[in-house]
């Protein structure tokens, strides 16, 4: 049986990771071809590589790579992220620059590299080509100790619903949205909690897993593979009048 994906060209950053992984494996389950990127070459992909998000001539490496073998890119997933967990006294600019480069900057590199792309397959796709940029439940609410990452999340927000408005504007047939997870069980998120206990705001590991699991009333983190879900919709010609728009996708998350 087909998937809603078949025939795709899709590109993946941050491949490496849980929700990226996750993402890989959910679009070539839908059928799509998948280009698969990180900071070390993932291991899943019909193509995986090596790849610096904040290197704007890997950028034009990678879309030459991906105009040489298939003319056209049909979903771009911008994944790729860092979190920076620290009070804000203690935030170093050197910290803030780094996690604005990678988490924003990249949106722009990423966008302006690939648009000849996406734009060969708006042309054609039914529903036009997609481009699904991950932000955060942070990125709408805001979260303690973690100013820098709030911050470029919410930047990531508003990037995507520019970028949305832009491109229906000069008739590219290409949409672009925003995915806004809530606790996933990922390293990153266990980094979080690990930060909690160090910056004392919890006395052990249970107490601030227990503290985070509060703040989603089903009672749990989420799976990657119900993020990767969310991401495959909004790549999927179903999504066809979806531009502009935020998925939450965060078990009902409430701030702290």
């Amino acid at each position: 049986m087909g998937g809603v994906l078949d025939g795709s060209v899709a590109l993946v950053t941050g491949a490496g990771g849980g929700i990226g992984g996750a993402t890989v494996a959910a679009l070539l389950a839908a059928g799509a071809e998948v280009i698969a990127t990180d900071i070390k070459a993932p291991s899943s992909g019909t193509l995986a590589l090596a790849q610096d998000v904040t290197d704007e001539a890997g950028w034009a490496t990678l879309a030459e790579t991906i105009r040489q073998r298939w003319g056209r890119l049909d979903c771009l997933v911008n994944n790729a992220g860092i979190a920076t967990i620290s009070t804000i006294e203690e935030n170093s600019l050197a910290d803030w620059r780094r996690q604005m480069s990678v988490n924003v900057d990249s949106m722009l590199l990423s966008c302006k590299a690939m648009l000849p792309l996406l734009r060969e397959s708006g042309k054609t796709r039914a529903g036009g080509a997609s481009v699904v940029n991950l932000s955060s439940v942070g990125g709408i609410g805001g979260a303690p100790f973690m100013a820098a990452y709030c911050t470029s999340k919410g930047a990531v927000r508003l990037f995507s619903k520019s970028a949305a408005l832009e491109f229906a504007a000069l008739k590219y047939n290409i949409r672009v949205n925003s995915v806004h997870p809530g606790g996933i069980q990922t390293a990153m998120m266990e980094e979080i909690i690990d930060a909690y206990v160090r910056l004392g705001v919890a006395s052990d590991y249970e107490t601030a897993r227990a503290g985070v699991d509060r703040q989603h009333p089903l009672g749990r983190w989420g799976q990657p593979e119900e993020i990767a879900s969310g991401i495959v919709y909004l790549c999927s010609p179903g999504a066809s009048f979806m531009t502009g728009s935020e998925l939450v996708i965060d078990g009902g998350f409430t701030a702290p």
